[in-house]
C-alpha cells in the first residue's frame, strides 16, 4: 500500500483574492493622495512605494506581486489610479514608466524575503525586510526608474540617476515603516505566512 502526500495548494482561494484586491486598492489610494513633484523631472513623491512594500511584506511574493499587477492593470485600462491621477496605457511611456515596470518585481522580491524571515526568524523581520526593501529600492526601482526617465527626458543615465536619488532616501524610509507595520500584522495574523 502506498501513500501519497496531499498536493501543494497553488490556487488562490477567496481570501487570497480579497487580500489581493484590497491591497491593490490601497496602492491606488496611496498613489493618488496629494503629492509633490521634483521640478523638471515630472515624477511625484507619493506613498505608493510604502503601499507596495506593505503589500509584499504582508502578503508574500505571489500575492503581493499580484496586488501590484492588478493595480497596474486597472490603471492601464484607463482608471486614474496612477500618481497624479493619471491612467491609461500612455502612462507607460511617460517619465514614470520605468517605475511602473519595477513595481511588481520589487513586490515579488521583498515578498520572498518577508515570507522566509517571517517563518524562520520573526524576531528579525523588521530589520531584514527593511534591508531588503532598501536594496530593492536602489537595485530595481532606482535602476528601472532612472532608465525610464533617461529615455523620456532624453538625458544620460547619470543625469537620470541624479534625478532619482532623492526618491531613494524617501523610499527606503517607506520600506522601514512598511516593515514595522507588516511585523505587527504578522504577529496579529500569523496565518498569513502559513505555507501555501
Amino acid at each position: 500500500m502506498t501513500t501519497t502526500s496531499a498536493p501543494r495548494r497553488s490556487r488562490l482561494n477567496t481570501t487570497d483574492l480579497a487580500l489581493v484586491a484590497t491591497f491593490a486598492a490601497f496602492i491606488a489610494v496611496c498613489a493618488i493622495l496629494p503629492a509633490f513633484s521634483v521640478t523638471g523631472v515630472g515624477v511625484p513623491f507619493t506613498l505608493q512605494m510604502f503601499a507596495i512594500f506593505l503589500a509584499a511584506a504582508v502578503l508574500g511574493a505571489r500575492r503581493g506581486a499580484l496586488a501590484v499587477l492588478l493595480y497596474l492593470a486597472v490603471g492601464t485600462a484607463g482608471v486614474p489610479v496612477f500618481s497624479g491621477g493619471h491612467g491609461g496605457p500612455a502612462t507607460w511611456t511617460g517619465a514614470t514608466g520605468g517605475y511602473l515596470l519595477a513595481f511588481p518585481i520589487a513586490a515579488f522580491l521583498v515578498g520572498l524575503v518577508a515570507t522566509r524571515v517571517a517563518r524562520t526568524n520573526p524576531a528579525a523581520f523588521t530589520v531584514v525586510v527593511s534591508v531588503a526593501a532598501a536594496i530593492v529600492t536602489v537595485a530595481v526601482v532606482g535602476v528601472l526608474g532612472a532608465i525610464g526617465m533617461s529615455i523620456k527626458l532624453d538625458v544620460s543615465i547619470g543625469a537620470a540617476w541624479g534625478y532619482a536619488t532623492p526618491f531613494f532616501v524617501a523610499d527606503i524610509f517607506k520600506g522601514v515603516i512598511a516593515a514595522i507595520v507588516a511585523a505587527a500584522v504578522h504577529r496579529a495574523f500569523p496565518q498569513l505566512t502559513a505555507k501555501r
